[in-house]
């Protein structure tokens, strides 16, 4: 979604964008009102292609290659074969259509098809880093190396990057989250707290992932339901198997805590979906026990909606407790209880952080500020290059 966004603040800026990806997502992800257009003009490079792969096997030979691969390890030579088809394609591409520079939002494998073009003679790349390293596989120091520059979404991430990449870093990193709509994201009524008789209208959006948390969220409401207090709650988001995954598990957990009639999944759905929950919602609850950042935040905040996060990976880079939003531990399902019981019950702090999450997710975390972002270091990047061409 944030991707989506930021490829809009680049086109009202002017910038065309060209769309790659390897492969297209499975069809219970596809959820947006959007995804059926980004697809159309997405050019996927995924698919075998034994002549394509061969093309860049004799590029890449005499280039170091059999070098890094003895380097970086199995799990390193073993990606390289599976994207060598994909990075020779991207070469392809990018000569006939002028391209100079690829950004890839992406340290996974897709920094490797962009590393291994510009080793053939490619365009120059940079990257976006969204999480930790051990994320996104190995051979980190070959996809960095030649980057012309980087963007990494915390400090926290940051910090690590230099420790583990030293020696393998372009000159250039600049922290940069991504961010949301603020011009969509935005309420058409004011936030009401909860009312005094009324069921507390919780609200949470993220991938159906262990991770995620949303086991912890279910064993808080059976414990705020035993305490008295009434509270719905709805789950955007579905797992990586389109359903087949880990939503069975926590279908399971709903069944064994008795949750039918106050728990809904909603699976995937599209952001005006989003929007609308979120204008009706009371509290916005994400109970990850490792969140990078989180764009769910940023978008209930953009919405006025009281936000209570865990005070895990960069979470505390986004959520101020108790200035902007609430922090909890992460895998304290007690503690979370007893956050949304305190937060619904305190209206004057719930219309509070209302205001001040709006103003600080405005401030600092517009999807906007992403796309100036690489505009600006994209620029310099050609500046400093021999070579000028199309972005």
């Amino acid at each position: 979604m944030f991707f989506w966004r930021e490829v809009q603040a680049l086109e009202a800026m002017g910038h065309a964008v060209h769309l790659l990806s390897t492969r297209k997502p499975p069809k219970g992800l596809i959820a947006h009102s959007w995804s059926e257009t980004a697809m159309a003009r997405t050019r996927y490079l995924g698919d075998p292609d034994v002549a394509a792969a061969l093309g860049a096997l004799t590029r890449l030979l005499p280039r170091g290659l059999l070098l890094w691969m003895a380097r970086e390890g199995v799990g390193f030579a073993k990606d390289a074969a599976l994207v060598m088809a994909a990075a020779h394609k991207l070469l392809s591409y990018a000569r006939a259509e002028g391209l100079d520079h690829v950004h890839v939002h992406s340290c996974g494998r897709a920094a490797l098809v962009a590393a291994l073009a510009q080793r053939m003679g490619g365009p120059g790349y940079s990257l976006t880093l969204h999480g930790p390293l051990s994320d996104y596989g190995p051979g980190q120091r070959f996809k960095w190396r030649r980057a012309r520059f980087a963007t990494v979404i915390t400090t926290k991430l940051r910090d690590e990057v230099q420790e583990t990449l030293a020696g393998h870093l372009p000159e250039r990193l600049v922290i940069r989250p991504m961010g949301v709509d603020t011009d969509t994201l935005t309420r058409d009524t004011p936030y009401v707290p909860p009312e005094n008789g009324r069921p507390v209208q919780l609200f949470s959006c993220g991938r159906l992932n262990v991770v995620k948390g949303h086991q912890d969220l279910m064993t808080a409401m059976r414990q705020l339901l035993d305490q008295g207090v009434d509270v719905r709650l709805e789950i955007a988001g579905e797992d990586d198997d389109g359903g087949t995954g880990y939503r069975q598990t926590l279908e399971k957990q709903m069944k064994k805590l008795h949750l039918r009639d106050h728990v809904k999944l909603l699976g995937a759905i599209d952001a005006d979906a989003v929007r609308a929950k979120l204008q009706d919602a009371h509290v916005f609850v994400l109970a990850s026990w490792h969140e990078p950042l989180g764009v769910a935040y940023m978008e209930a905040m953009a919405m006025g909606v009281p936000a209570i996060g865990t005070d895990a990976g960069g979470v505390r880079e986004l959520i101020e407790d108790g200035v902007n939003g609430v922090l909890v531990e992460p895998k304290n399902p007690s503690h979370l209880a007893r956050a949304i019981r305190d937060l619904a019950a305190d209206h004057d702090t719930a219309l509070r952080l209302s205001t001040a999450g709006r103003a600080h997710v405005e401030a600092h975390f517009r999807s906007s500020l992403g796309a100036e972002t690489l505009v600006t270091e994209i620029q310099t990047a050609l500046d400093q290059s021999p070579e000028t061409g199309t972005t």
